[in-house]
């Protein structure tokens, strides 16, 4: 028997707003994908203003992140990287045309050890995926353990 976790409407909901509070924050117009531990999208928020290639962006990554259950840049992180060139991995983004992303903005949600689900953002440059990325994980975090604001 295994017990699993579900993420709802309602937890996506505070990690999209934390996400975007953190776009506003840093100045960057975002779209925000949560998605269940299927890959499925839960959430999508387009940030006004923000790129329209964002949302199918964003779902890719989010697809990726809860599919592999990794943060979608460690694909092409040095050295090791297993999508890098002559890895083992190499040309893994032609897998799923269209729905595999292997660059910055896709995060694993994590609850007790279980990947629930992923969040994707897309519209900034790598570091401001990563803190919108963040600040959605941090929020989730927080629901769960019931210190949310």
């Amino acid at each position: 028997m295994h017990l699993v976790y579900r993420l709802t409407l309602e937890d996506a909901l505070v990690m999209l707003t934390a996400a975007e509070e953190e776009a506003r924050r840093i100045g960057v117009r975002e779209t925000i994908c949560v998605a269940d531990d299927g890959a499925h999208p839960i959430a999508l928020h387009r940030m006004t203003g923000a790129r329209l290639t964002g949302v199918e962006i964003a779902i890719a990554k989010a697809f990726t992140a809860a599919g592999h259950q990794r943060d979608t840049h460690r694909f092409n992180e040095p050295p090791d990287g297993p999508a890098l060139p002559g890895n083992e991995a190499f040309g893994i983004a032609h897998m799923h045309p269209g729905r595999f992303a292997v660059f910055v903005g896709g995060f694993p949600i994590v609850h007790e050890g279980q990947v629930v689900g992923a969040v994707g953002v897309s519209g900034g440059n790598g570091a401001q995926d990563k803190a919108v990325g963040a600040a959605a994980l941090r929020a989730f975090r927080e629901k769960v353990a019931g210190t949310a604001p």
